[in-house]
């Protein structure tokens, strides 16, 4: 994974849960492809425009609900580069931070988003913890910790353990 993040942006709300990212009546499906074709398939048709490597911005709470990884699969096969929000539930931050999704918590980006453009692009440095929004403005974001960006860097936990204990064995 790139320290750089680029995409244009699709904006949600407050307390997008995870019945919204991925509702319940999917659980069933295991490729992977369909499982992204349900991407905030809970969510009003009129806000639901998820185009391929968009980045999501969202309010505060984003993942609350249940604690299944299902919310965060079905958004990387829906090609979500990354999310942006004021907050996260804790279990979902985790569980996107295991799987190798990365997501950026930067206060009042919901207040922001109100003057970016769906069709501009803005620039995440996930290592430097900035996001620069179209040609000039640059808001910080809290910086994720080491550890956690050797995760997403990795691809998530279980590649990076997998590669830390295939090499100890060679």
């Amino acid at each position: 994974m790139e320290n750089i993040i680029k995409g244009k942006i699709v904006v949600l709300s407050n307390n997008i849960d995870t019945d919204q990212i991925y509702p319940g009546r999917f659980l069933a499906l295991v490729d992977p492809k369909e499982i992204g074709k349900h991407c905030l398939e809970g969510i009003d048709e009129k806000t639901r425009v998820l185009v391929p490597g968009r980045i999501i911005i969202a309010g505060t709470n984003f993942g609350c609900g249940s604690s299944r990884e299902h919310a965060v699969i079905t958004l990387m096969n829906a090609d979500v580069k990354a999310i942006i929000a004021e907050s996260f539930a804790r279990i979902f931050f985790r569980n996107a931070i295991n799987l190798g999704l990365p997501l950026v918590t930067c206060k009042n980006i919901l207040k922001k988003s109100e003057n970016i453009g769906s069709d501009e692009e803005i620039v995440i440095n996930i290592k430097e913890g900035t996001i620069t929004i179209g040609q000039g403005e640059v808001l910080q974001s809290e910086k994720l910790g080491e550890h956690i960006l050797n995760i997403i860097e990795a691809g998530g936990i279980k590649p990076m353990f997998l590669n830390k204990y295939s090499k100890e064995e060679k």
